[in-house]
């Protein structure tokens, strides 16, 4: 049975997937996370879509990981099944073919920010606060909290939440370029729809080929978007059909270099 706090909806071209566990402020446990990996295998083999809305439901965008779930495993359970799968969770996430839109509906702490950290546009209502107190715990962010968050956002910035604590409002995170737009509270989902239409109206070939690109250049995942976008190019040349007809038909293949 699907686990119904990551639920999927589909909107035409556009996937909203909602992490719906508000009484727990939308904290993951290992059974989200499974979710929310079989949700990103659904969004991405539908062709059909153009863009994505990752969003929380209730007053929360996501508490994080809730400590309950991780706070008895031993050391090499903790490092291998949640550390370590959480972090290839939120790498499928980010790596998904179509645009990722976060709408901040409500505080993203810790494991919450990283997933919001994921997606390619933050949009967040006006009363959101964001930051990352794990060393509040004695422990470390460990969904590329210092990884991913360094590589789109800069290193004093998560220096400054990591290690000073700070918690910052929607407008500071704007202004330190953590948001890309904060709008009243209650019209973040409006506000998503709308990047989203935006975003549908775009060619989706380019689109997936630019977030390929910008990975790229940003030293996100280089090796595998090189190798992306090589395997795409060639998917579409005379001289791939030609190797499998020739494989097929157990004969040697008569490339023609056509691109």
């Amino acid at each position: 049975m699907a686990d119904e706090r990551i639920r999927v909806d589909f909107e035409g071209p556009i996937a909203i997937v909602t992490v719906a566990r508000p009484e727990k402020l939308n904290a993951f446990d290992i059974d989200m996370l499974k979710a929310l990996d079989s949700a990103c295998d659904t969004v991405e083999a539908r062709r059909d879509l153009r863009a994505v809305i990752l969003t929380g439901e209730g007053k929360a965008f996501s508490a994080g990981g809730d400590i309950k779930a991780w706070g008895g495993m031993e050391p090499a359970a903790f490092g291998h099944d949640w550390v370590r799968f959480g972090h290839r969770v939120f790498e499928r996430l980010a790596t998904l073919r179509m645009p990722v839109i976060a709408a901040l509906n409500g505080h993203a702490l810790g494991g919450g920010l990283e997933l919001a950290a994921a997606a390619d546009i933050r949009l967040a209502e006006k009363q959101v606060k964001i930051g990352l107190p794990e060393t509040s715990l004695g422990m470390v962010p460990g969904w590329s909290g210092t990884q991913r968050l360094v590589a789109r956002f800069g290193a004093q910035i998560v220096r400054r939440m990591v290690l000073g604590g700070e918690m910052f409002s929607a407008a500071e995170a704007r202004a330190e370029g953590l948001i890309d737009a904060v709008v009243e509270t209650g019209a973040v989902m409006q506000a998503a729809r709308d990047y989203a239409a935006r975003v549908a109206g775009r060619g989706p070939a380019a689109l997936e080929i630019s977030k390929l690109m910008i990975a790229s250049a940003s030293g996100e995942d280089k090796g595998a978007a090189v190798e992306a976008l090589g395997s795409i190019l060639v998917a579409k040349t005379g001289d791939l059909k030609e190797g499998v007809a020739a494989f097929s038909e157990k004969r040697e293949a008569r490339f023609k270099g056509e691109w």
